[in-house]
């Protein structure tokens, strides 16, 4: 499986794409809003990797190459959340809402799903930002929902429909 945007191409995760996601995942300020430590060792990723492949092909989680170079991964771990990790070198460049947008929109051409879901740390304002960017609306809130090396973390929830996604998109060019 793979998704081509401007400047992205999302695609299923290989083996050989270790080395690349353990520079993301070890690295401590990518994960500082992630549901685990930053990984210490190169066999945390290789778990962590083995799983996203054993999902399969046509799952909708996705390693994000830019330039040929992996720099992360946005998609569905598990349906119907959301999820996304990208390096810090490439932050800042609207990367994120490229690569998750269109995974959003992959899962809504290819499923039948009528809603998203999100959970964000409600101190993440850059992943906020980017879930309304996208159409996301907020629908709760929960304290202490994640514990993450021995600190609670708070979780803000948000939901994206069809139709808001579709609002969202109106007048955009397709990704």
């Amino acid at each position: 499986m793979e998704i081509r945007t401007p400047r992205l191409i999302l695609r299923s995760a290989r083996p050989d794409d270790l080395e690349a996601m353990h520079a993301v995942l070890s690295d401590p300020r990518a994960t500082l809003w992630w549901s685990t430590p930053p990984h210490e060792t190169l066999e945390q990723t290789r778990e962590w990797l083995d799983g996203m492949i054993a999902n399969g092909p046509d799952h909708p989680d996705f390693v994000v190459e830019r330039d040929g170079r992996v720099i992360g991964k946005a998609g569905f771990w598990n349906l119907p959340d959301v999820g996304y990790i990208l390096h810090p070198d490439v932050w800042g460049q609207g990367l994120a809402s490229e690569a998750v947008g269109a995974a959003i929109d992959h899962v809504f051409r290819t499923r039948d799903i009528e809603s998203l879901t999100a959970d964000v740390d409600p101190e993440n304002a850059a992943s906020i930002r980017l879930l309304e960017r996208l159409g996301f609306i907020r629908t709760g809130f929960a304290e202490r929902t994640w514990n993450v090396g021995g600190v609670w973390k708070d979780s803000l929830y948000y939901a994206l429909t069809r139709a808001d996604r579709a609002a969202a998109t109106a007048g955009q060019a397709p990704a």
